[in-house]
């Protein structure tokens, strides 16, 4: 096996290792889930030589400069306020869903119009319309990779979402039930059942280092559990309305969640207080999400619009 290069992962944090091998490329990760902005960077690139017989010593300063700037990086202060960017005149019939590629260079929405449009986050550009459907577009995603893994068969009403922890280990779905269900993605089997909402779930979603999920209820609140332990850690309590999307900062210290009450707000995801009021839509909000770094918002309106937050 021959080392081609070395890519810094931000979220979850971690290094991407391209190798090849037989002639052919390949890629693996080095995941660095607990490196916070006071471990010991010299004493973590030893360890990291000692586990992968691929970083040999001509690579050990390009390593250590890579976990510096993970460091640098979870180490920035989260408090940014946010500030409307630009109005999108988005689709003919209301909103959906608006998703982030990883880079945030562009994003995409989904509306009953029956179509998709993607767009140019700085400059608002439509790039491309996308057709075919003959109904309402409801979920869209940049470069989904996952498949069918198994039928998932437990709740008792409609399932209205379903998502991956970042090792595709975990599945976690929440329903009209009133319940979301943890289950194991090797064998399809239901670890945990979680119950406390009064209506039904409309949205759910892991931070991106697994150790967070939250939910979102049409009983207007918001609920954040700890992975591990199935633990309730806060509740989101404050909407006038169904929240229809929650989304964790890619951090996991932040939560945005998007209401029926026309407004978006953000959370500190451990103690559950509401940081900032995102208000201006006219219409109830259907959609919304941090870009890759956490510093902007997109949230998208029955009101036929998007606004950018930054």
């Amino acid at each position: 096996m021959k080392l081609k290069s070395l890519l810094l992962r931000y979220y979850p944090p971690g290094i991407m290792l391209e190798y090849e091998t037989n002639g052919v490329l390949k890629t693996k990760s080095i995941d660095l889930l607990e490196l916070d902005p006071s471990t010991d960077v010299d004493a973590l690139v030893e360890e990291i030589q000692k586990a992968e017989p691929l970083i040999t010593a001509s690579r050990t300063e390009q390593v250590r400069l890579l976990v510096q700037r993970l460091q640098a990086k979870l180490g920035q202060n989260g408090s940014h306020v946010f500030y409307l960017f630009k109005v999108l005149r988005a689709h003919i019939l209301p909103l959906t869903n608006v998703a982030l590629n990883k880079s945030g260079t562009c994003f995409i929405t989904g509306s009953y119009d029956r179509t998709c449009k993607v767009w140019d986050t700085r400059s608002g550009e439509e790039l491309r319309t996308l057709e075919g459907h003959g109904n309402v577009v409801y979920a869209i995603a940049f470069n989904n990779p996952y498949g069918k893994v198994h039928t998932l068969i437990g709740h008792c009403a409609e399932i209205s979402s379903s998502v991956f922890n970042w090792d595709c280990s975990l599945i976690l779905t929440g329903s009209m039930d009133k319940t979301c269900m943890l289950w194991d993605a090797t064998n399809g089997k239901c670890v945990a059942t979680l119950t406390g909402h009064d209506d039904e779930i409309l949205d759910s979603c892991f931070d991106y280092a697994g150790k967070l999920f939250a939910t979102a209820s049409a009983d207007g609140t918001a609920r954040v559990y700890n992975t591990a332990t199935r633990k309730c850690i806060s509740k989101l309590e404050g909407h006038e309305g169904e929240i229809s999307k929650i989304s964790f900062n890619p951090q996991g210290n932040r939560l945005l969640t998007g209401s029926s009450d026309k407004t978006a707000r953000i959370w500190d995801a451990h103690t559950g207080e509401c940081l900032q009021i995102l208000a201006g839509h006219m219409d109830e909000i259907f959609s919304c999400a941090f870009n890759y770094k956490g510093d902007i918002v997109i949230t998208g309106s029955k009101d036929n619009t998007c606004r950018i937050w930054c």
